[in-house]
């Protein structure tokens, strides 16, 4: 019986890829050293991997940024306005992932998007008709032979080409991507065959889509691809699916000519069954039972049921133990959580990062023995008494939680009236000009204000102190926003560490880590809140900063709120409970601040809900009990405050095609969303749906160091001016300005505000 991860966090132990990949952007450090630093980050990766007893170890799981878009550097997808930097292949990297604007380069970026229902994201494969692949990067040849010369037999992986098309998107019309296969795979069977002149005796293919809905054309592809595949290698190829379970493709996925399937058994353990029940005598099962994707320690008597009743069916000889998913949506260590006043000791022993994952797989096969080890024995034995003490904690639930709970009424989800009775009064309470002008939410926190946050957690600055600091970055910011002509402006957060983290801060129920940090995209990097119990609000979280901002101006002042499907999503939630029911309750904790929020004289309030599309189950049959609970969530968190009161939310990175009047039936006053890096092409589905509220498309990427000019935002907002009633629009960018510096970010603000002028005039008699 072999244990095996299908891949493995890559940001670090204490985020050493993250500052390197910073220092390298901002000039501070050479390429080599970059190049260095990634090396020993898998270096490190790979030898702990083989001392916990890993058997399938990944590579190419490692990037600098994200791993579709190695994968689109490999095959050679590059778009034509990038062909200039071909001949430096990290400057192409980097400019695909994030633009160019140095010299005579201006290149904006390719689009990034939420992989799957994670928080993390991938940057889109751009294709068109003509489209040409090469092999054009041999980085997965390259780190397997570097595991290797390590005396470390890894298994490289690779995204399955099927589910690289379909993680794409077509530039032009007249073709689908899913067409453009046969040019496509010649690609992979280089790749492959260069994988198994190497040495490599196991190769990991991913293809998630196969546990999504697919139609019989797609299955019938499968079928095609992978038998052509087979022929490419002798390599042992392992196909893996994760995020959900093979369904109604559970006979598609059996007959494909590979040497072993993986099955998501945390996501989807009824599969197990039906899979084994039809599993082919010439194949190798691995199960997925550590969770990938969580934070809470196996319970390794249940998963030793799961792997005997494979073992009964199959043999020990067909069986691998493995993670869910890769292990790149965990922290990398528990180990290093060393302070007991930011995570208790009580709780620690609930929890498993990354590498006590790698323990766990581990474990479980020596327990599957005939003659399990002492060592396991007691690690089993002390695993019961860990999930025992955990059922049992009074941490866990309130009464008066369960009691506010059961009183929730249909009329909580309601506003006292309808959209348009809202607007007017609004309108008429706000005097805003057409096209107003707003941002998201958060401004540029700079080195000083980290620093001073700094100081205060380690005792060296008072929290007056900290608190006076703050308020004086605020006023600044302020009179900046006043005296360029924002219209409705932002206090610019800068007490917030990260906008979900910072409210379970203020949260009973939430708990915190010092170094549990996750990828979220390239360099960004989040720390999750740990959700452990049953959420309530003590006290007031947003409202003195708020009106101490508003104090500051005339002008409105947003209120800045998480939405409770952001934090339940980006948020590690307790898996004791439905995760609505968890929803729930953070729902009714928003409302409290929101209903204090417009006590307090605050007129608008945004309550972002960036990860509402992101917790939208995979397969459509599950689409309407998520978004009934999820949408109620949100309408029950902004339900309580008068028709003068404007509720904003704001939305990136997601497409809403197919979910919008689930969108619609937010009923928020105004939502802003993420258009900007698309061309506005996720503005389609407004020919088709008329979007009854007020909209703001991002005119200009934040993600990206670019700072783009009039013009190039007018055309943005005329396309936009076209598909949606220009009385309806606002003028924004397409997320927060936390990430960007000061300098760039003052620079765009000024020409987005030129352009809103400009728009206004051309629309001065609409």
């Amino acid at each position: 019986m072999y244990t095996n991860i299908l891949g493995y966090p890559r940001i670090g132990k204490l985020r050493e890829l993250k500052k390197a990949c910073e220092a390298y952007w901002g000039g501070k450090i050479s390429k080599e050293i970059l190049l260095c630093q990634g090396k020993l980050i898998r270096e490190e990766n790979w030898k702990m991997q083989e001392t916990s007893g890993i058997d399938l170890t990944p590579s190419n799981d490692f990037s600098f940024y994200d791993h579709v878009l190695d994968m689109t550097l490999t095959v050679g997808a590059i778009p034509a306005r990038y062909d200039s930097l071909r001949n430096d292949k990290l400057e192409l990297y980097f400019a695909m992932a994030r633009g160019i604007q140095k010299g005579d380069k201006d290149v904006i970026a390719m689009e990034m998007t939420k992989w799957f229902d994670t928080n993390y994201h991938y940057i889109v494969p751009e294709f068109v008709k003509d489209q040409e692949f090469s092999l054009f990067d041999t980085k997965a040849v390259d780190e397997y032979k570097e595991a290797r010369k390590l005396g470390v037999q890894t298994k490289p992986v690779l995204i399955g080409p099927i589910s690289y098309l379909l993680l794409g998107k077509e530039k032009g019309g007249g073709f689908n991507r899913i067409d453009l296969i046969e040019r496509l795979l010649p690609v992979y069977a280089q790749l492959l065959k260069l994988l198994e002149d190497e040495g490599a005796e196991w190769i990991q293919i991913d293809e998630p889509f196969l546990a999504l809905d697919l139609d019989e054309q797609t299955r019938e592809l499968y079928k095609k691809v992978y038998t052509q595949i087979r022929e490419y290698t002798k390599s042992k190829l392992l196909l893996t699916t994760y995020f959900d379970g093979l369904k109604d493709n559970t006979q598609v996925a059996l007959a494909l000519p590979v040497d072993a399937l993986h099955l998501d058994l945390v996501r989807c353990p009824e599969q197990l069954d039906a899979v084994l029940a039809e599993f082919p005598a010439d194949k190798t099962l691995s199960l997925g039972i550590v969770d990938g994707r969580n934070i809470w320690k196996n319970d390794l008597e249940q998963s030793l049921s799961v792997v005997r009743k494979a073992v009964k069916a199959l043999g020990t000889d067909r069986v691998l133990i493995a993670s869910s998913s890769s292990l790149l949506h965990v922290p990398y260590d528990l180990e290093v959580e060393t302070r007991e006043e930011v995570l208790s000791a009580d709780i620690k022993r609930w929890l498993a990062f990354a590498r006590q994952k790698l323990q766990e797989v581990a474990v479980l096969k020596d327990l599957s023995a005939d003659h399990p080890s002492e060592q396991a024995q007691r690690v089993l034995a002390a695993n019961k008494q860990d999930l025992a003490a955990k059922k049992a904690s009074k941490l866990i639930h309130h009464a008066e939680v369960a009691r506010r709970v059961a009183t929730v009424q249909e009329q909580d989800a309601k506003r006292k009236s309808v959209f348009k009775e809202r607007q007017r009064v609004q309108r008429d309470s706000l005097g805003l000009p057409s096209f107003p002008t707003t941002t998201i939410g958060s401004f540029p926190q700079t080195k000083e204000v980290r620093l001073w946050r700094s100081e205060m957690k380690k005792g060296n600055l008072s929290a007056d102190e900290y608190n006076n600091l703050l308020k004086e970055e605020t006023r600044r910011c302020i009179d900046w926003q006043e005296e360029v002509g924002l219209d409705v402006l932002v206090h610019g957060e800068f007490e917030r560490n990260d906008m979900v983290e910072y409210f379970g801060e203020l949260l009973d129920g939430f708990t915190f880590t010092q170094n549990g940090w996750v990828q979220s995209y390239g360099s960004r990097c989040v720390k999750p809140p740990v959700i452990y119990g049953d959420v309530s609000r003590p006290l007031p979280m947003t409202v003195d900063w708020s009106v101490f901002a508003q104090s500051l101006t005339p002008k409105p002042v947003k209120g800045m709120l998480t939405g409770p499907v952001t934090i339940l999503q980006w948020s590690f939630v307790r898996n004791d409970q439905p995760r609505s029911a968890t929803c729930l309750q953070i729902a009714l904790a928003i409302r409290d601040e929101v209903c204090d929020l417009e006590k307090a004289g605050i007129k608008i309030i945004q309550i972002d809900e960036p990860a509402i599309r992101e917790g939208l189950p995979l397969r459509r049959g599950s689409w309407n009990e998520y978004l009934q609970w999820a949408v109620d969530c949100f309408r029950i968190s902004a339900g309580g405050v008068r028709n003068e009161t404007q509720i904003h939310t704001h939305m990136c990175y997601s497409e809403f095609n197919d979910i919008m009047e689930h969108i619609a039936r937010m009923d928020a006053d105004v939502i802003t969303i993420e258009c900007s890096r698309s061309q506005m092409e996720l503005l389609d589905v407004f020919h088709d749906f008329e979007y009854p509220n007020e909209i703001g498309p991002g005119v200009y990427d934040i993600h990206s160091a670019r700072v783009p000019d009039k013009e190039e935002m007018l055309v943005l907002l005329r396309k936009a001016a076209g598909i949606i009633h220009p009385d309806l629009l606002w003028v924004n960018p397409d997320c927060g300005l936390k990430t960007r510096n000061w300098n760039e970010t003052k620079e765009a603000l000024i020409e987005m505000i030129r352009a809103a002028e400009e728009i206004r005039k051309e629309y001065s008699g609409f």
